[in-house]
């Protein structure tokens, strides 16, 4: 693999994490678990010991939440290449969660910080697109 097939992998990795933030804060549930290969293993930062395994059942649990206003930003993303066909990744979450919308209003800003957690993931290539095989979050710090 030669510089520029990991800087391309590193790229769409990085796109697929930060796709997945963006489809989590808007409860394109479907869309989300499309990101997972068939097999996948996911855990919640919430339940880091509780894998959800396979692409419906990931699905089934995204579509059992409540969708709230929030959103996730990512950062400290560092993707490394294993091969052309397999990464690693890790990132850095803030969760920022609002409270309900007034009728035709914005959100009401939660009073409590941001959760802040963490993503380890194994990235697979299945044909053009890269899937989460493996997803693993904890959060690094609790709420007061």
């Amino acid at each position: 693999m030669d510089r520029f097939e990991r800087l391309a992998i590193e790229a769409e990795c990085t796109r697929l994490i930060n796709h997945y933030a963006n489809l989590s804060d808007e409860g394109r549930w479907t869309e989300l678990a499309g990101l997972f290969t068939e097999d996948a293993a996911f855990a919640r930062p919430s339940s880091p010991d509780v894998p959800i395994r396979g692409r419906q059942a990931i699905l089934d649990g995204f579509a059992s939440r409540p969708v709230l206003p929030g959103r996730r930003i990512c950062a400290n993303i560092v993707v490394t290449a294993e091969s052309r066909d397999v990464a690693t990744a890790f990132s850095v979450v803030a969760h920022y969660l609002g409270l309900g919308a007034p009728a035709g209003g914005l959100p009401i800003n939660d009073t409590q910080p941001p959760l802040i957690g963490s993503f380890a993931d194994r990235i697979v290539r299945e044909g053009a697109d890269w899937r989460f095989a493996e997803r693993r979050g904890e959060l690094l710090f609790r709420r007061p």
